[in-house]
């Protein structure tokens, strides 16, 4: 039996991949942090399926201790300060955590068991930017935050490990990803959880920043297989994931309102609040080595991805859409 390692373990990503990885016989072990309030609703379904522990980023003991007493085959660093605003608020943290955080469980790896196999969560913020569209694996990086410079970081001492030490370590380049379990800070789930309080009259309005951005959105279920693909090859290489497609925010919110019937500019008020310090306006993935060399498709439409989010919100707060109640 293969055995797993998944930073980030309680986040949406790590959920979805600790499902995938059950359904394909692994033992998964998740590291988690020890706070305050453990919040861990995401994998609460699985808790007497998977093993937790305790870890963190920014302690290298724990990262030696954990990789030495569970001896994973796979490691999938899934854990950072992932959310852009606030690097900007605590960018040393989030260097620290998102940058650094990477190197130090490649090093566990290189003192514990050189064989075990690394994926590292990059992302298409790394482009920033944009020096051309659509990007690739090739494509410059021009990251526009510090969490895009952090990642960058990350991205690039994975790839020193993998030539320095002869390790399986590679990186996907993720599009943005989302789903029911996305967090309520980031725009789309922010818009779905919205448009779900607003049709059941639990508020009346949506305050949001630049409409006319434009990003690859895909679903985060289908992502997490290209991950596990990535650690089946015989070499390891980074690649690009993402639908190839472009949306704007504007569109999202469209999709959204309409399927719980209600007039978007009724409700979505424009806050200046809402605008980065310095804007990514455009980020369209060009997924075609994936396709290629690891067989992956994502199977989530744009549109049935949008629909499916307000749905579960309306859930959560016992509504119906367009009549009809979901359950």
């Amino acid at each position: 039996m293969k055995r797993a390692l998944i930073t980030g373990i309680t986040g949406q990503d790590g959920s979805y991949l600790a499902e995938l990885l059950l359904q394909k016989g692994y033992e998964v072990h998740g590291m988690v942090r020890r706070t305050s309030s453990e919040r861990q609703e995401r994998i609460a379904h699985l808790t007497n399926k998977i093993e937790l522990h305790q870890g963190d980023l920014l302690d290298q003991s724990s990262l030696n201790h954990l990789v030495h007493s569970i001896r994973p085959h796979e490691i999938y660093n899934l854990a950072a300060q992932s959310f852009v605003p606030t690097s900007w608020s605590q960018p040393i943290f989030t260097a620290e955590v998102t940058g650094l955080g990477s190197t130090r469980i490649l090093e566990a790896i290189r003192q514990v068991d050189q064989s075990i196999r690394f994926y590292q969560a990059s992302s298409s913020e790394m482009f920033g930017k944009v020096h051309e569209t659509p990007q690739t694996e090739t494509t410059v990086f021009h990251p526009r935050s510090p969490y895009g410079v952090a990642k960058v970081y990350a991205h690039y001492i994975t790839l020193n490990y993998r030539e320095s030490y002869d390790m399986y370590a590679c990186s996907g380049i993720l599009f943005n990803h989302e789903s029911p379990r996305r967090g309520l800070e980031f725009v789309t789930r922010k818009i779905s959880h919205t448009v779900a309080k607003i049709k059941l009259g639990l508020t009346k309005e949506l305050r949001l920043g630049n409409l006319d951005a434009k990003r690859d959105w895909g679903f985060a279920g289908d992502y997490v297989e290209a991950m596990w693909l990535m650690l089946q090859q015989d070499e390891p290489e980074d690649f690009v994931v993402g639908t190839g497609e472009t949306h704007t925010v504007r569109e999202f919110v469209e999709i959204a309102f309409d399927h719980a019937g209600l007039d978007w500019e009724k409700h979505v008020v424009i806050d200046p609040k809402f605008y980065r310090p310095a804007e990514v306006d455009l980020l369209l993935g060009d997924p075609s080595y994936a396709k290629k060399k690891l067989n992956w498709e994502p199977r989530m439409s744009f549109e049935r991805l949008v629909r499916h989010m307000v749905e579960e919100d309306i859930k959560l707060f016992g509504g119906s859409v367009n009549g009809r109640r979901v359950a």
